[in-house]
């Protein structure tokens, strides 16, 4: 049995690793590209649009909806959704792996993407359903449905909607739990596999309480964790790159400097670093922000707003957040701290631990250091995790309701608190492995569906994307959506 469990991990590592390196790059820039170039940059011209849409009329106690969500409940749950632990593991990783450059290929990638995931919520709304019960159903499956008619359509709508509930419902929760009870046990000295059954209990009920309370609970918590997780990562790092503030504009210098010529800091040939530092740039970048695979689409079809493009513009700026603020700042504490002032310790850095490194080389105290950096990324990672578990769930759940009906939703949330009690204390390769695998196989259904709509997308920014996108008040869901 061990043998073959070693083998099937090894299999599917590789399928994993072909994947990322190569297929899914491929689709996903050339969907970025594609949607770049046909709305003639819609990221920059109606980017003001999004801003003001976001935070023209903030408030982090919503109106009550009939049904669905605010559009700042959407996008915070999105964000949600997105900001999780590959802000600072998966950054980190990128630049032990692909250098400081690195970075300014996951800026590229999150422009494009900005493209890509206006467009994935402009059909999200499109092709939204209003329940009988008044609440929204609506994301990838939706559109994919539209797209292709007949066994083809069904076949791929149930595709994605069992890879969305694998990867995002079940593993992809398990994975997260585990990051917030390791990153605990790292401040607690204790071996999370042994005692993280507790930290799993713990988890598992507070989750329990917003999944059984639907998209409006999530909505709820999720207008409220968001800012307050953005706000604590965001000032702690300010503080951090405070004690480097003469660094800062030589980490900008190093990483324009390493997108072209990586090799002189990571080593190896031109030609290999250079494939490496894009390579690592655009699948840290596309895995982080989520553009293209179809994710995040569910929480904007939520969304009570008068226009597709009103979403649309809004999602951009999740995208935004997620790629140029946070993880930018989790690339500036770690190339000041590390790579300009103490360049020696780079060799013996772990992706892992590498923001805890960064914050311990500005204490003379190695060990109070480690500690207080340790706390950080516990906290900021605590925060991180659970808000992508409650997000993502939901996105799980509209799917198993796609599929087996809306008196299935209580199933599914107990077989989702299932996992996210087990990740608190058990975690192998083969586990992330898979959730990986299923991650990627929402990609290519997703994109297939947004090239072909794409003639609805344009249609949609022409339509509205010249006028001025400001608060927006409720409107009866009968008139939120195009009637069919």
């Amino acid at each position: 049995m061990d043998k073959f469990l070693a083998w099937l991990e090894n299999a599917i590592g590789t399928v994993n690793t072909y994947l990322s390196d190569y297929i899914l790059i491929v689709l996903l820039v050339g969907v970025g590209l594609f949607f770049t170039i046909r709305t003639k940059f819609v990221q920059v011209r109606c980017f003001g649009q999004g801003m003001k849409k976001v935070f023209g009329g903030i408030k982090f106690k919503g109106e009550k909806q009939k049904g669905g969500m605010s559009s700042f409940q959407a996008v915070a749950t999105a964000i949600a959704a997105q900001v999780g632990t590959g802000n600072i593991i998966g950054a980190c990783g990128a630049i032990l792996l692909g250098g400081p450059g690195a970075i300014f290929w996951m800026w590229i990638i999150a422009f494009l993407g900005m493209a890509t995931i206006y467009a994935e919520a402009v059909l999200a709304q499109k092709t939204r359903k209003v329940n009988k019960d008044g609440s929204i159903s609506g994301g990838p499956v939706y559109y994919i449905r539209t797209a292709f008619k007949g066994g083809f359509g069904k076949f791929l709508a149930g595709f994605f909607a069992v890879a969305v509930i694998i990867c995002l419902g079940f593993v992809g929760a398990m994975v997260q739990s585990n990051s917030i009870s390791s990153a605990v046990a790292s401040v607690g000295g204790f071996d999370y596999k042994k005692w993280g059954w507790i930290a799993g209990i713990i988890i598992a009920v507070l989750a329990g309480l917003i999944f059984i309370g639907g998209a409006r609970r999530v909505a709820s918590v999720t207008e409220k964790i968001v800012p307050i997780m953005a706000v604590i990562y965001i000032l702690g790092g300010l503080i951090i790159i405070g004690f480097n503030i003469t660094a800062v504009p030589k980490a900008f210098w190093y990483i324009l400097k390493y997108a072209f010529t990586p090799h002189a800091i990571i080593g190896g040939s031109v030609g290999f670093a250079l494939k490496q530092a894009i390579s690592m740039g655009a699948k840290r970048g596309l895995f982080s922000n989520e553009a293209g695979m179809g994710s995040t689409p569910h929480a904007h079809a939520q969304a009570n707003v008068k226009t597709a493009h009103e979403q649309g513009t809004a999602a951009m700026v999740s995208v935004f957040i997620d790629t140029f603020i946070v993880l930018t700042m989790t690339a500036l504490i770690v190339i000041t701290s590390i790579y300009i002032k103490n360049p020696q310790i780079v060799a013996s850095a772990d992706k892992n631990t590498m923001v805890q490194t960064a914050i311990s080389t500005l204490f003379t105290n190695a060990n109070v250091g480690t500690l207080i950096g340790a706390i950080f990324v516990a906290v900021c990672l605590t925060f991180f995790a659970f808000s992508t578990i409650i997000s993502w769930n939901l996105f799980g759940r509209i799917n198993f309701e796609y599929l087996f009906g809306k008196k299935s939703s209580l199933i599914y949330s107990i077989i989702a608190m299932v996992f996210v009690f087990l990740g608190a204390f058990l975690g192998s390769d083969l586990v992330w492995n898979f959730n990986d695998f299923f991650n990627y196989m929402m990609v290519l259904p997703n994109v297939i569906a947004l090239f072909a709509l794409s003639g609805l997308v344009i249609k949609e920014l022409k339509a509205n994307g010249k006028k001025n996108v400001g608060k927006t008040p409720h409107l009866p869901l009968d008139k939120s959506i195009d009637k069919k």
